[in-house]
C-alpha cells in the first residue's frame, strides 16, 4: 500500500519569550509569517493535508497565515500530546502518516520533509525523528539510540540528564513522522504525570518501545534547517540565514548582488537575469523586477 502524509503544526503556544503582543506565529521573516513558512515547505514537499493547531491569540494567528489550511483548535494549552490530539480529528481517513512540526521553525526545507518521509517509509519505521547534531546542545532534548541497531530509545529532557546524557551532541528537534493509526493510539495514553501537568508528544516514543515498534532516526543535512524561536535574538539569527538563502539563490539565477551584507530582499520576490542590486537597497515580498534593472543604492521596492 502506498503511504499517504498529512501534517500538523503546532502554532497554539503563549509564546512568552518574544515579549510581544502579536503572536509567534505571525512575526514575519523576510516578509512572511514565521509558521507560513512552515506551511509551504510541507506544501513543497508534496503535503496536501495540513493542519495548523491554534489557541492563543487563535484569530490573529489565523488572519497571518491565510485559509488555505485546516485549523484545530488547543483552547487549553495543556502540552504538545495535548495538542496533537486536538489535530487528529481533522486528518483525512486515506492518511497513513503523520508529519509533526513546531510552527515555529521557519528554515525547515521541503528536502529536509522529503528526506524523512522517504526514510520513514523505506526503514518502515512506526516514528522517524529528524535530529540535529550540535556543537552546544545546551537545553535541547537528547536522543538516546540503541549502541548496537541505532534505533531511538528515547528522549531525554536537558533539565533531566545526568553528565553523561548531557554530552551526547544529537537533539531532538520536534520534527517527527508517525504512523497514524499507531499514534492516535498511543495519544490516549499520554499521561500528565508530572511538573507541568501537561501531556508531552515526547512520551509517545517511550510508550511506542514499550510496545516494541521501530523507532528510527535521520540526522539533519543542516542543522541550521531545524532551529526554533523563541526570542527576538533567535529571530534575528533566523532571518539573517534565510535573507542568506535568497541572495544566493537570486545570484545562482543571474542576479548580480553588489554587497549582500546590505542587501535586504524579502520570500517571493521575482528578479530576471542580468539585474543588478547595488548596496542598501530593500526589496520587499510580491516585488517582481523584469531583467536587466540597475536599482540602487538606498532603494526600497515594494509590490502595489
Amino acid at each position: 500500500m502506498s503511504r499517504t502524509f498529512a501534517a500538523v503544526i503546532m502554532a497554539a503556544g503563549k509564546s512568552t519569550r518574544m515579549k510581544s503582543a502579536l503572536p509567534k506565529a505571525a512575526h514575519l521573516i523576510c516578509g512572511k509569517p514565521i509558521t507560513r513558512h512552515v506551511i509551504d515547505a510541507c506544501r513543497e514537499a508534496g503535503i496536501t493535508d495540513v493542519v495548523v493547531v491554534i489557541g492563543h491569540e487563535a484569530e490573529k494567528v489565523k488572519a497571518a497565515l491565510g485559509d488555505d489550511v485546516i485549523y484545530a483548535y488547543q483552547n487549553e494549552q495543556l502540552g504538545t500530546g495535548h495538542a496533537c490530539q486536538q489535530a487528529m480529528p481533522f486528518i483525512p481517513k486515506n492518511v497513513t502518516d503523520i508529519l509533526v512540526l513546531p510552527g515555529d521553525t521557519p528554515l525547515i526545507t521541503a528536502e529536509s520533509l522529503t528526506r524523512l518521509a522517504k526514510a520513514h517509509e523505506s526503514q518502515e519505521n512506526t516514528a522517524t525523528l529528524l535530529t540535529a547534531i550540535l556543537d552546544d546542545a545546551s537545553h535541547y532534548g537528547r536522543v538516546i539510540r540503541d549502541a548496537n541497531t541505532g534505533m531511538v530509545l528515547k528522549i531525554v529532557e536537558a533539565k533531566d540528564a545526568d553528565q553523561e546524557t548531557l554530552a551526547i551532541r544529537e537533539i531532538n528537534t520536534s520534527i517527527y513522522c508517525f504512523d497514524r493509526l499507531v499514534l492516535e493510539e498511543k495519544l490516549l495514553l499520554l499521561r500528565a504525570d508530572n511538573a507541568q501537568r501537561e501531556y508531552y508528544l515526547t512520551d509517545v516514543i517511550e510508550l511506542l518501545n514499550e510496545s516494541g515498534h521501530r523507532i528510527g532516526a535521520i540526522v539533519a543535512d543542516n542543522a541550521a534547517d531545524t532551529l526554533g524561536i523563541n526570542n527576538r535574538i533567535e529571530l534575528a539569527q533566523a532571518a539573517a540565514i534565510m535573507r542568506s538563502r535568497i541572495l544566493n539563490k537570486l545570484m545562482l539565477s543571474g542576479v548580480t548582488i553588489v554587497d549582500p551584507a546590505t542587501t535586504y530582499i524579502d520570500c517571493d520576490v521575482e528578479i530576471g537575469p542580468d539585474t543588478v542590486i547595488y548596496p542598501c537597497t530593500v526589496i520587499e515580498r510580491g516585488t517582481k523586477v523584469d531583467g536587466g534593472q540597475s536599482i540602487g543604492p538606498f532603494v526600497k521596492l515594494r509590490s502595489e
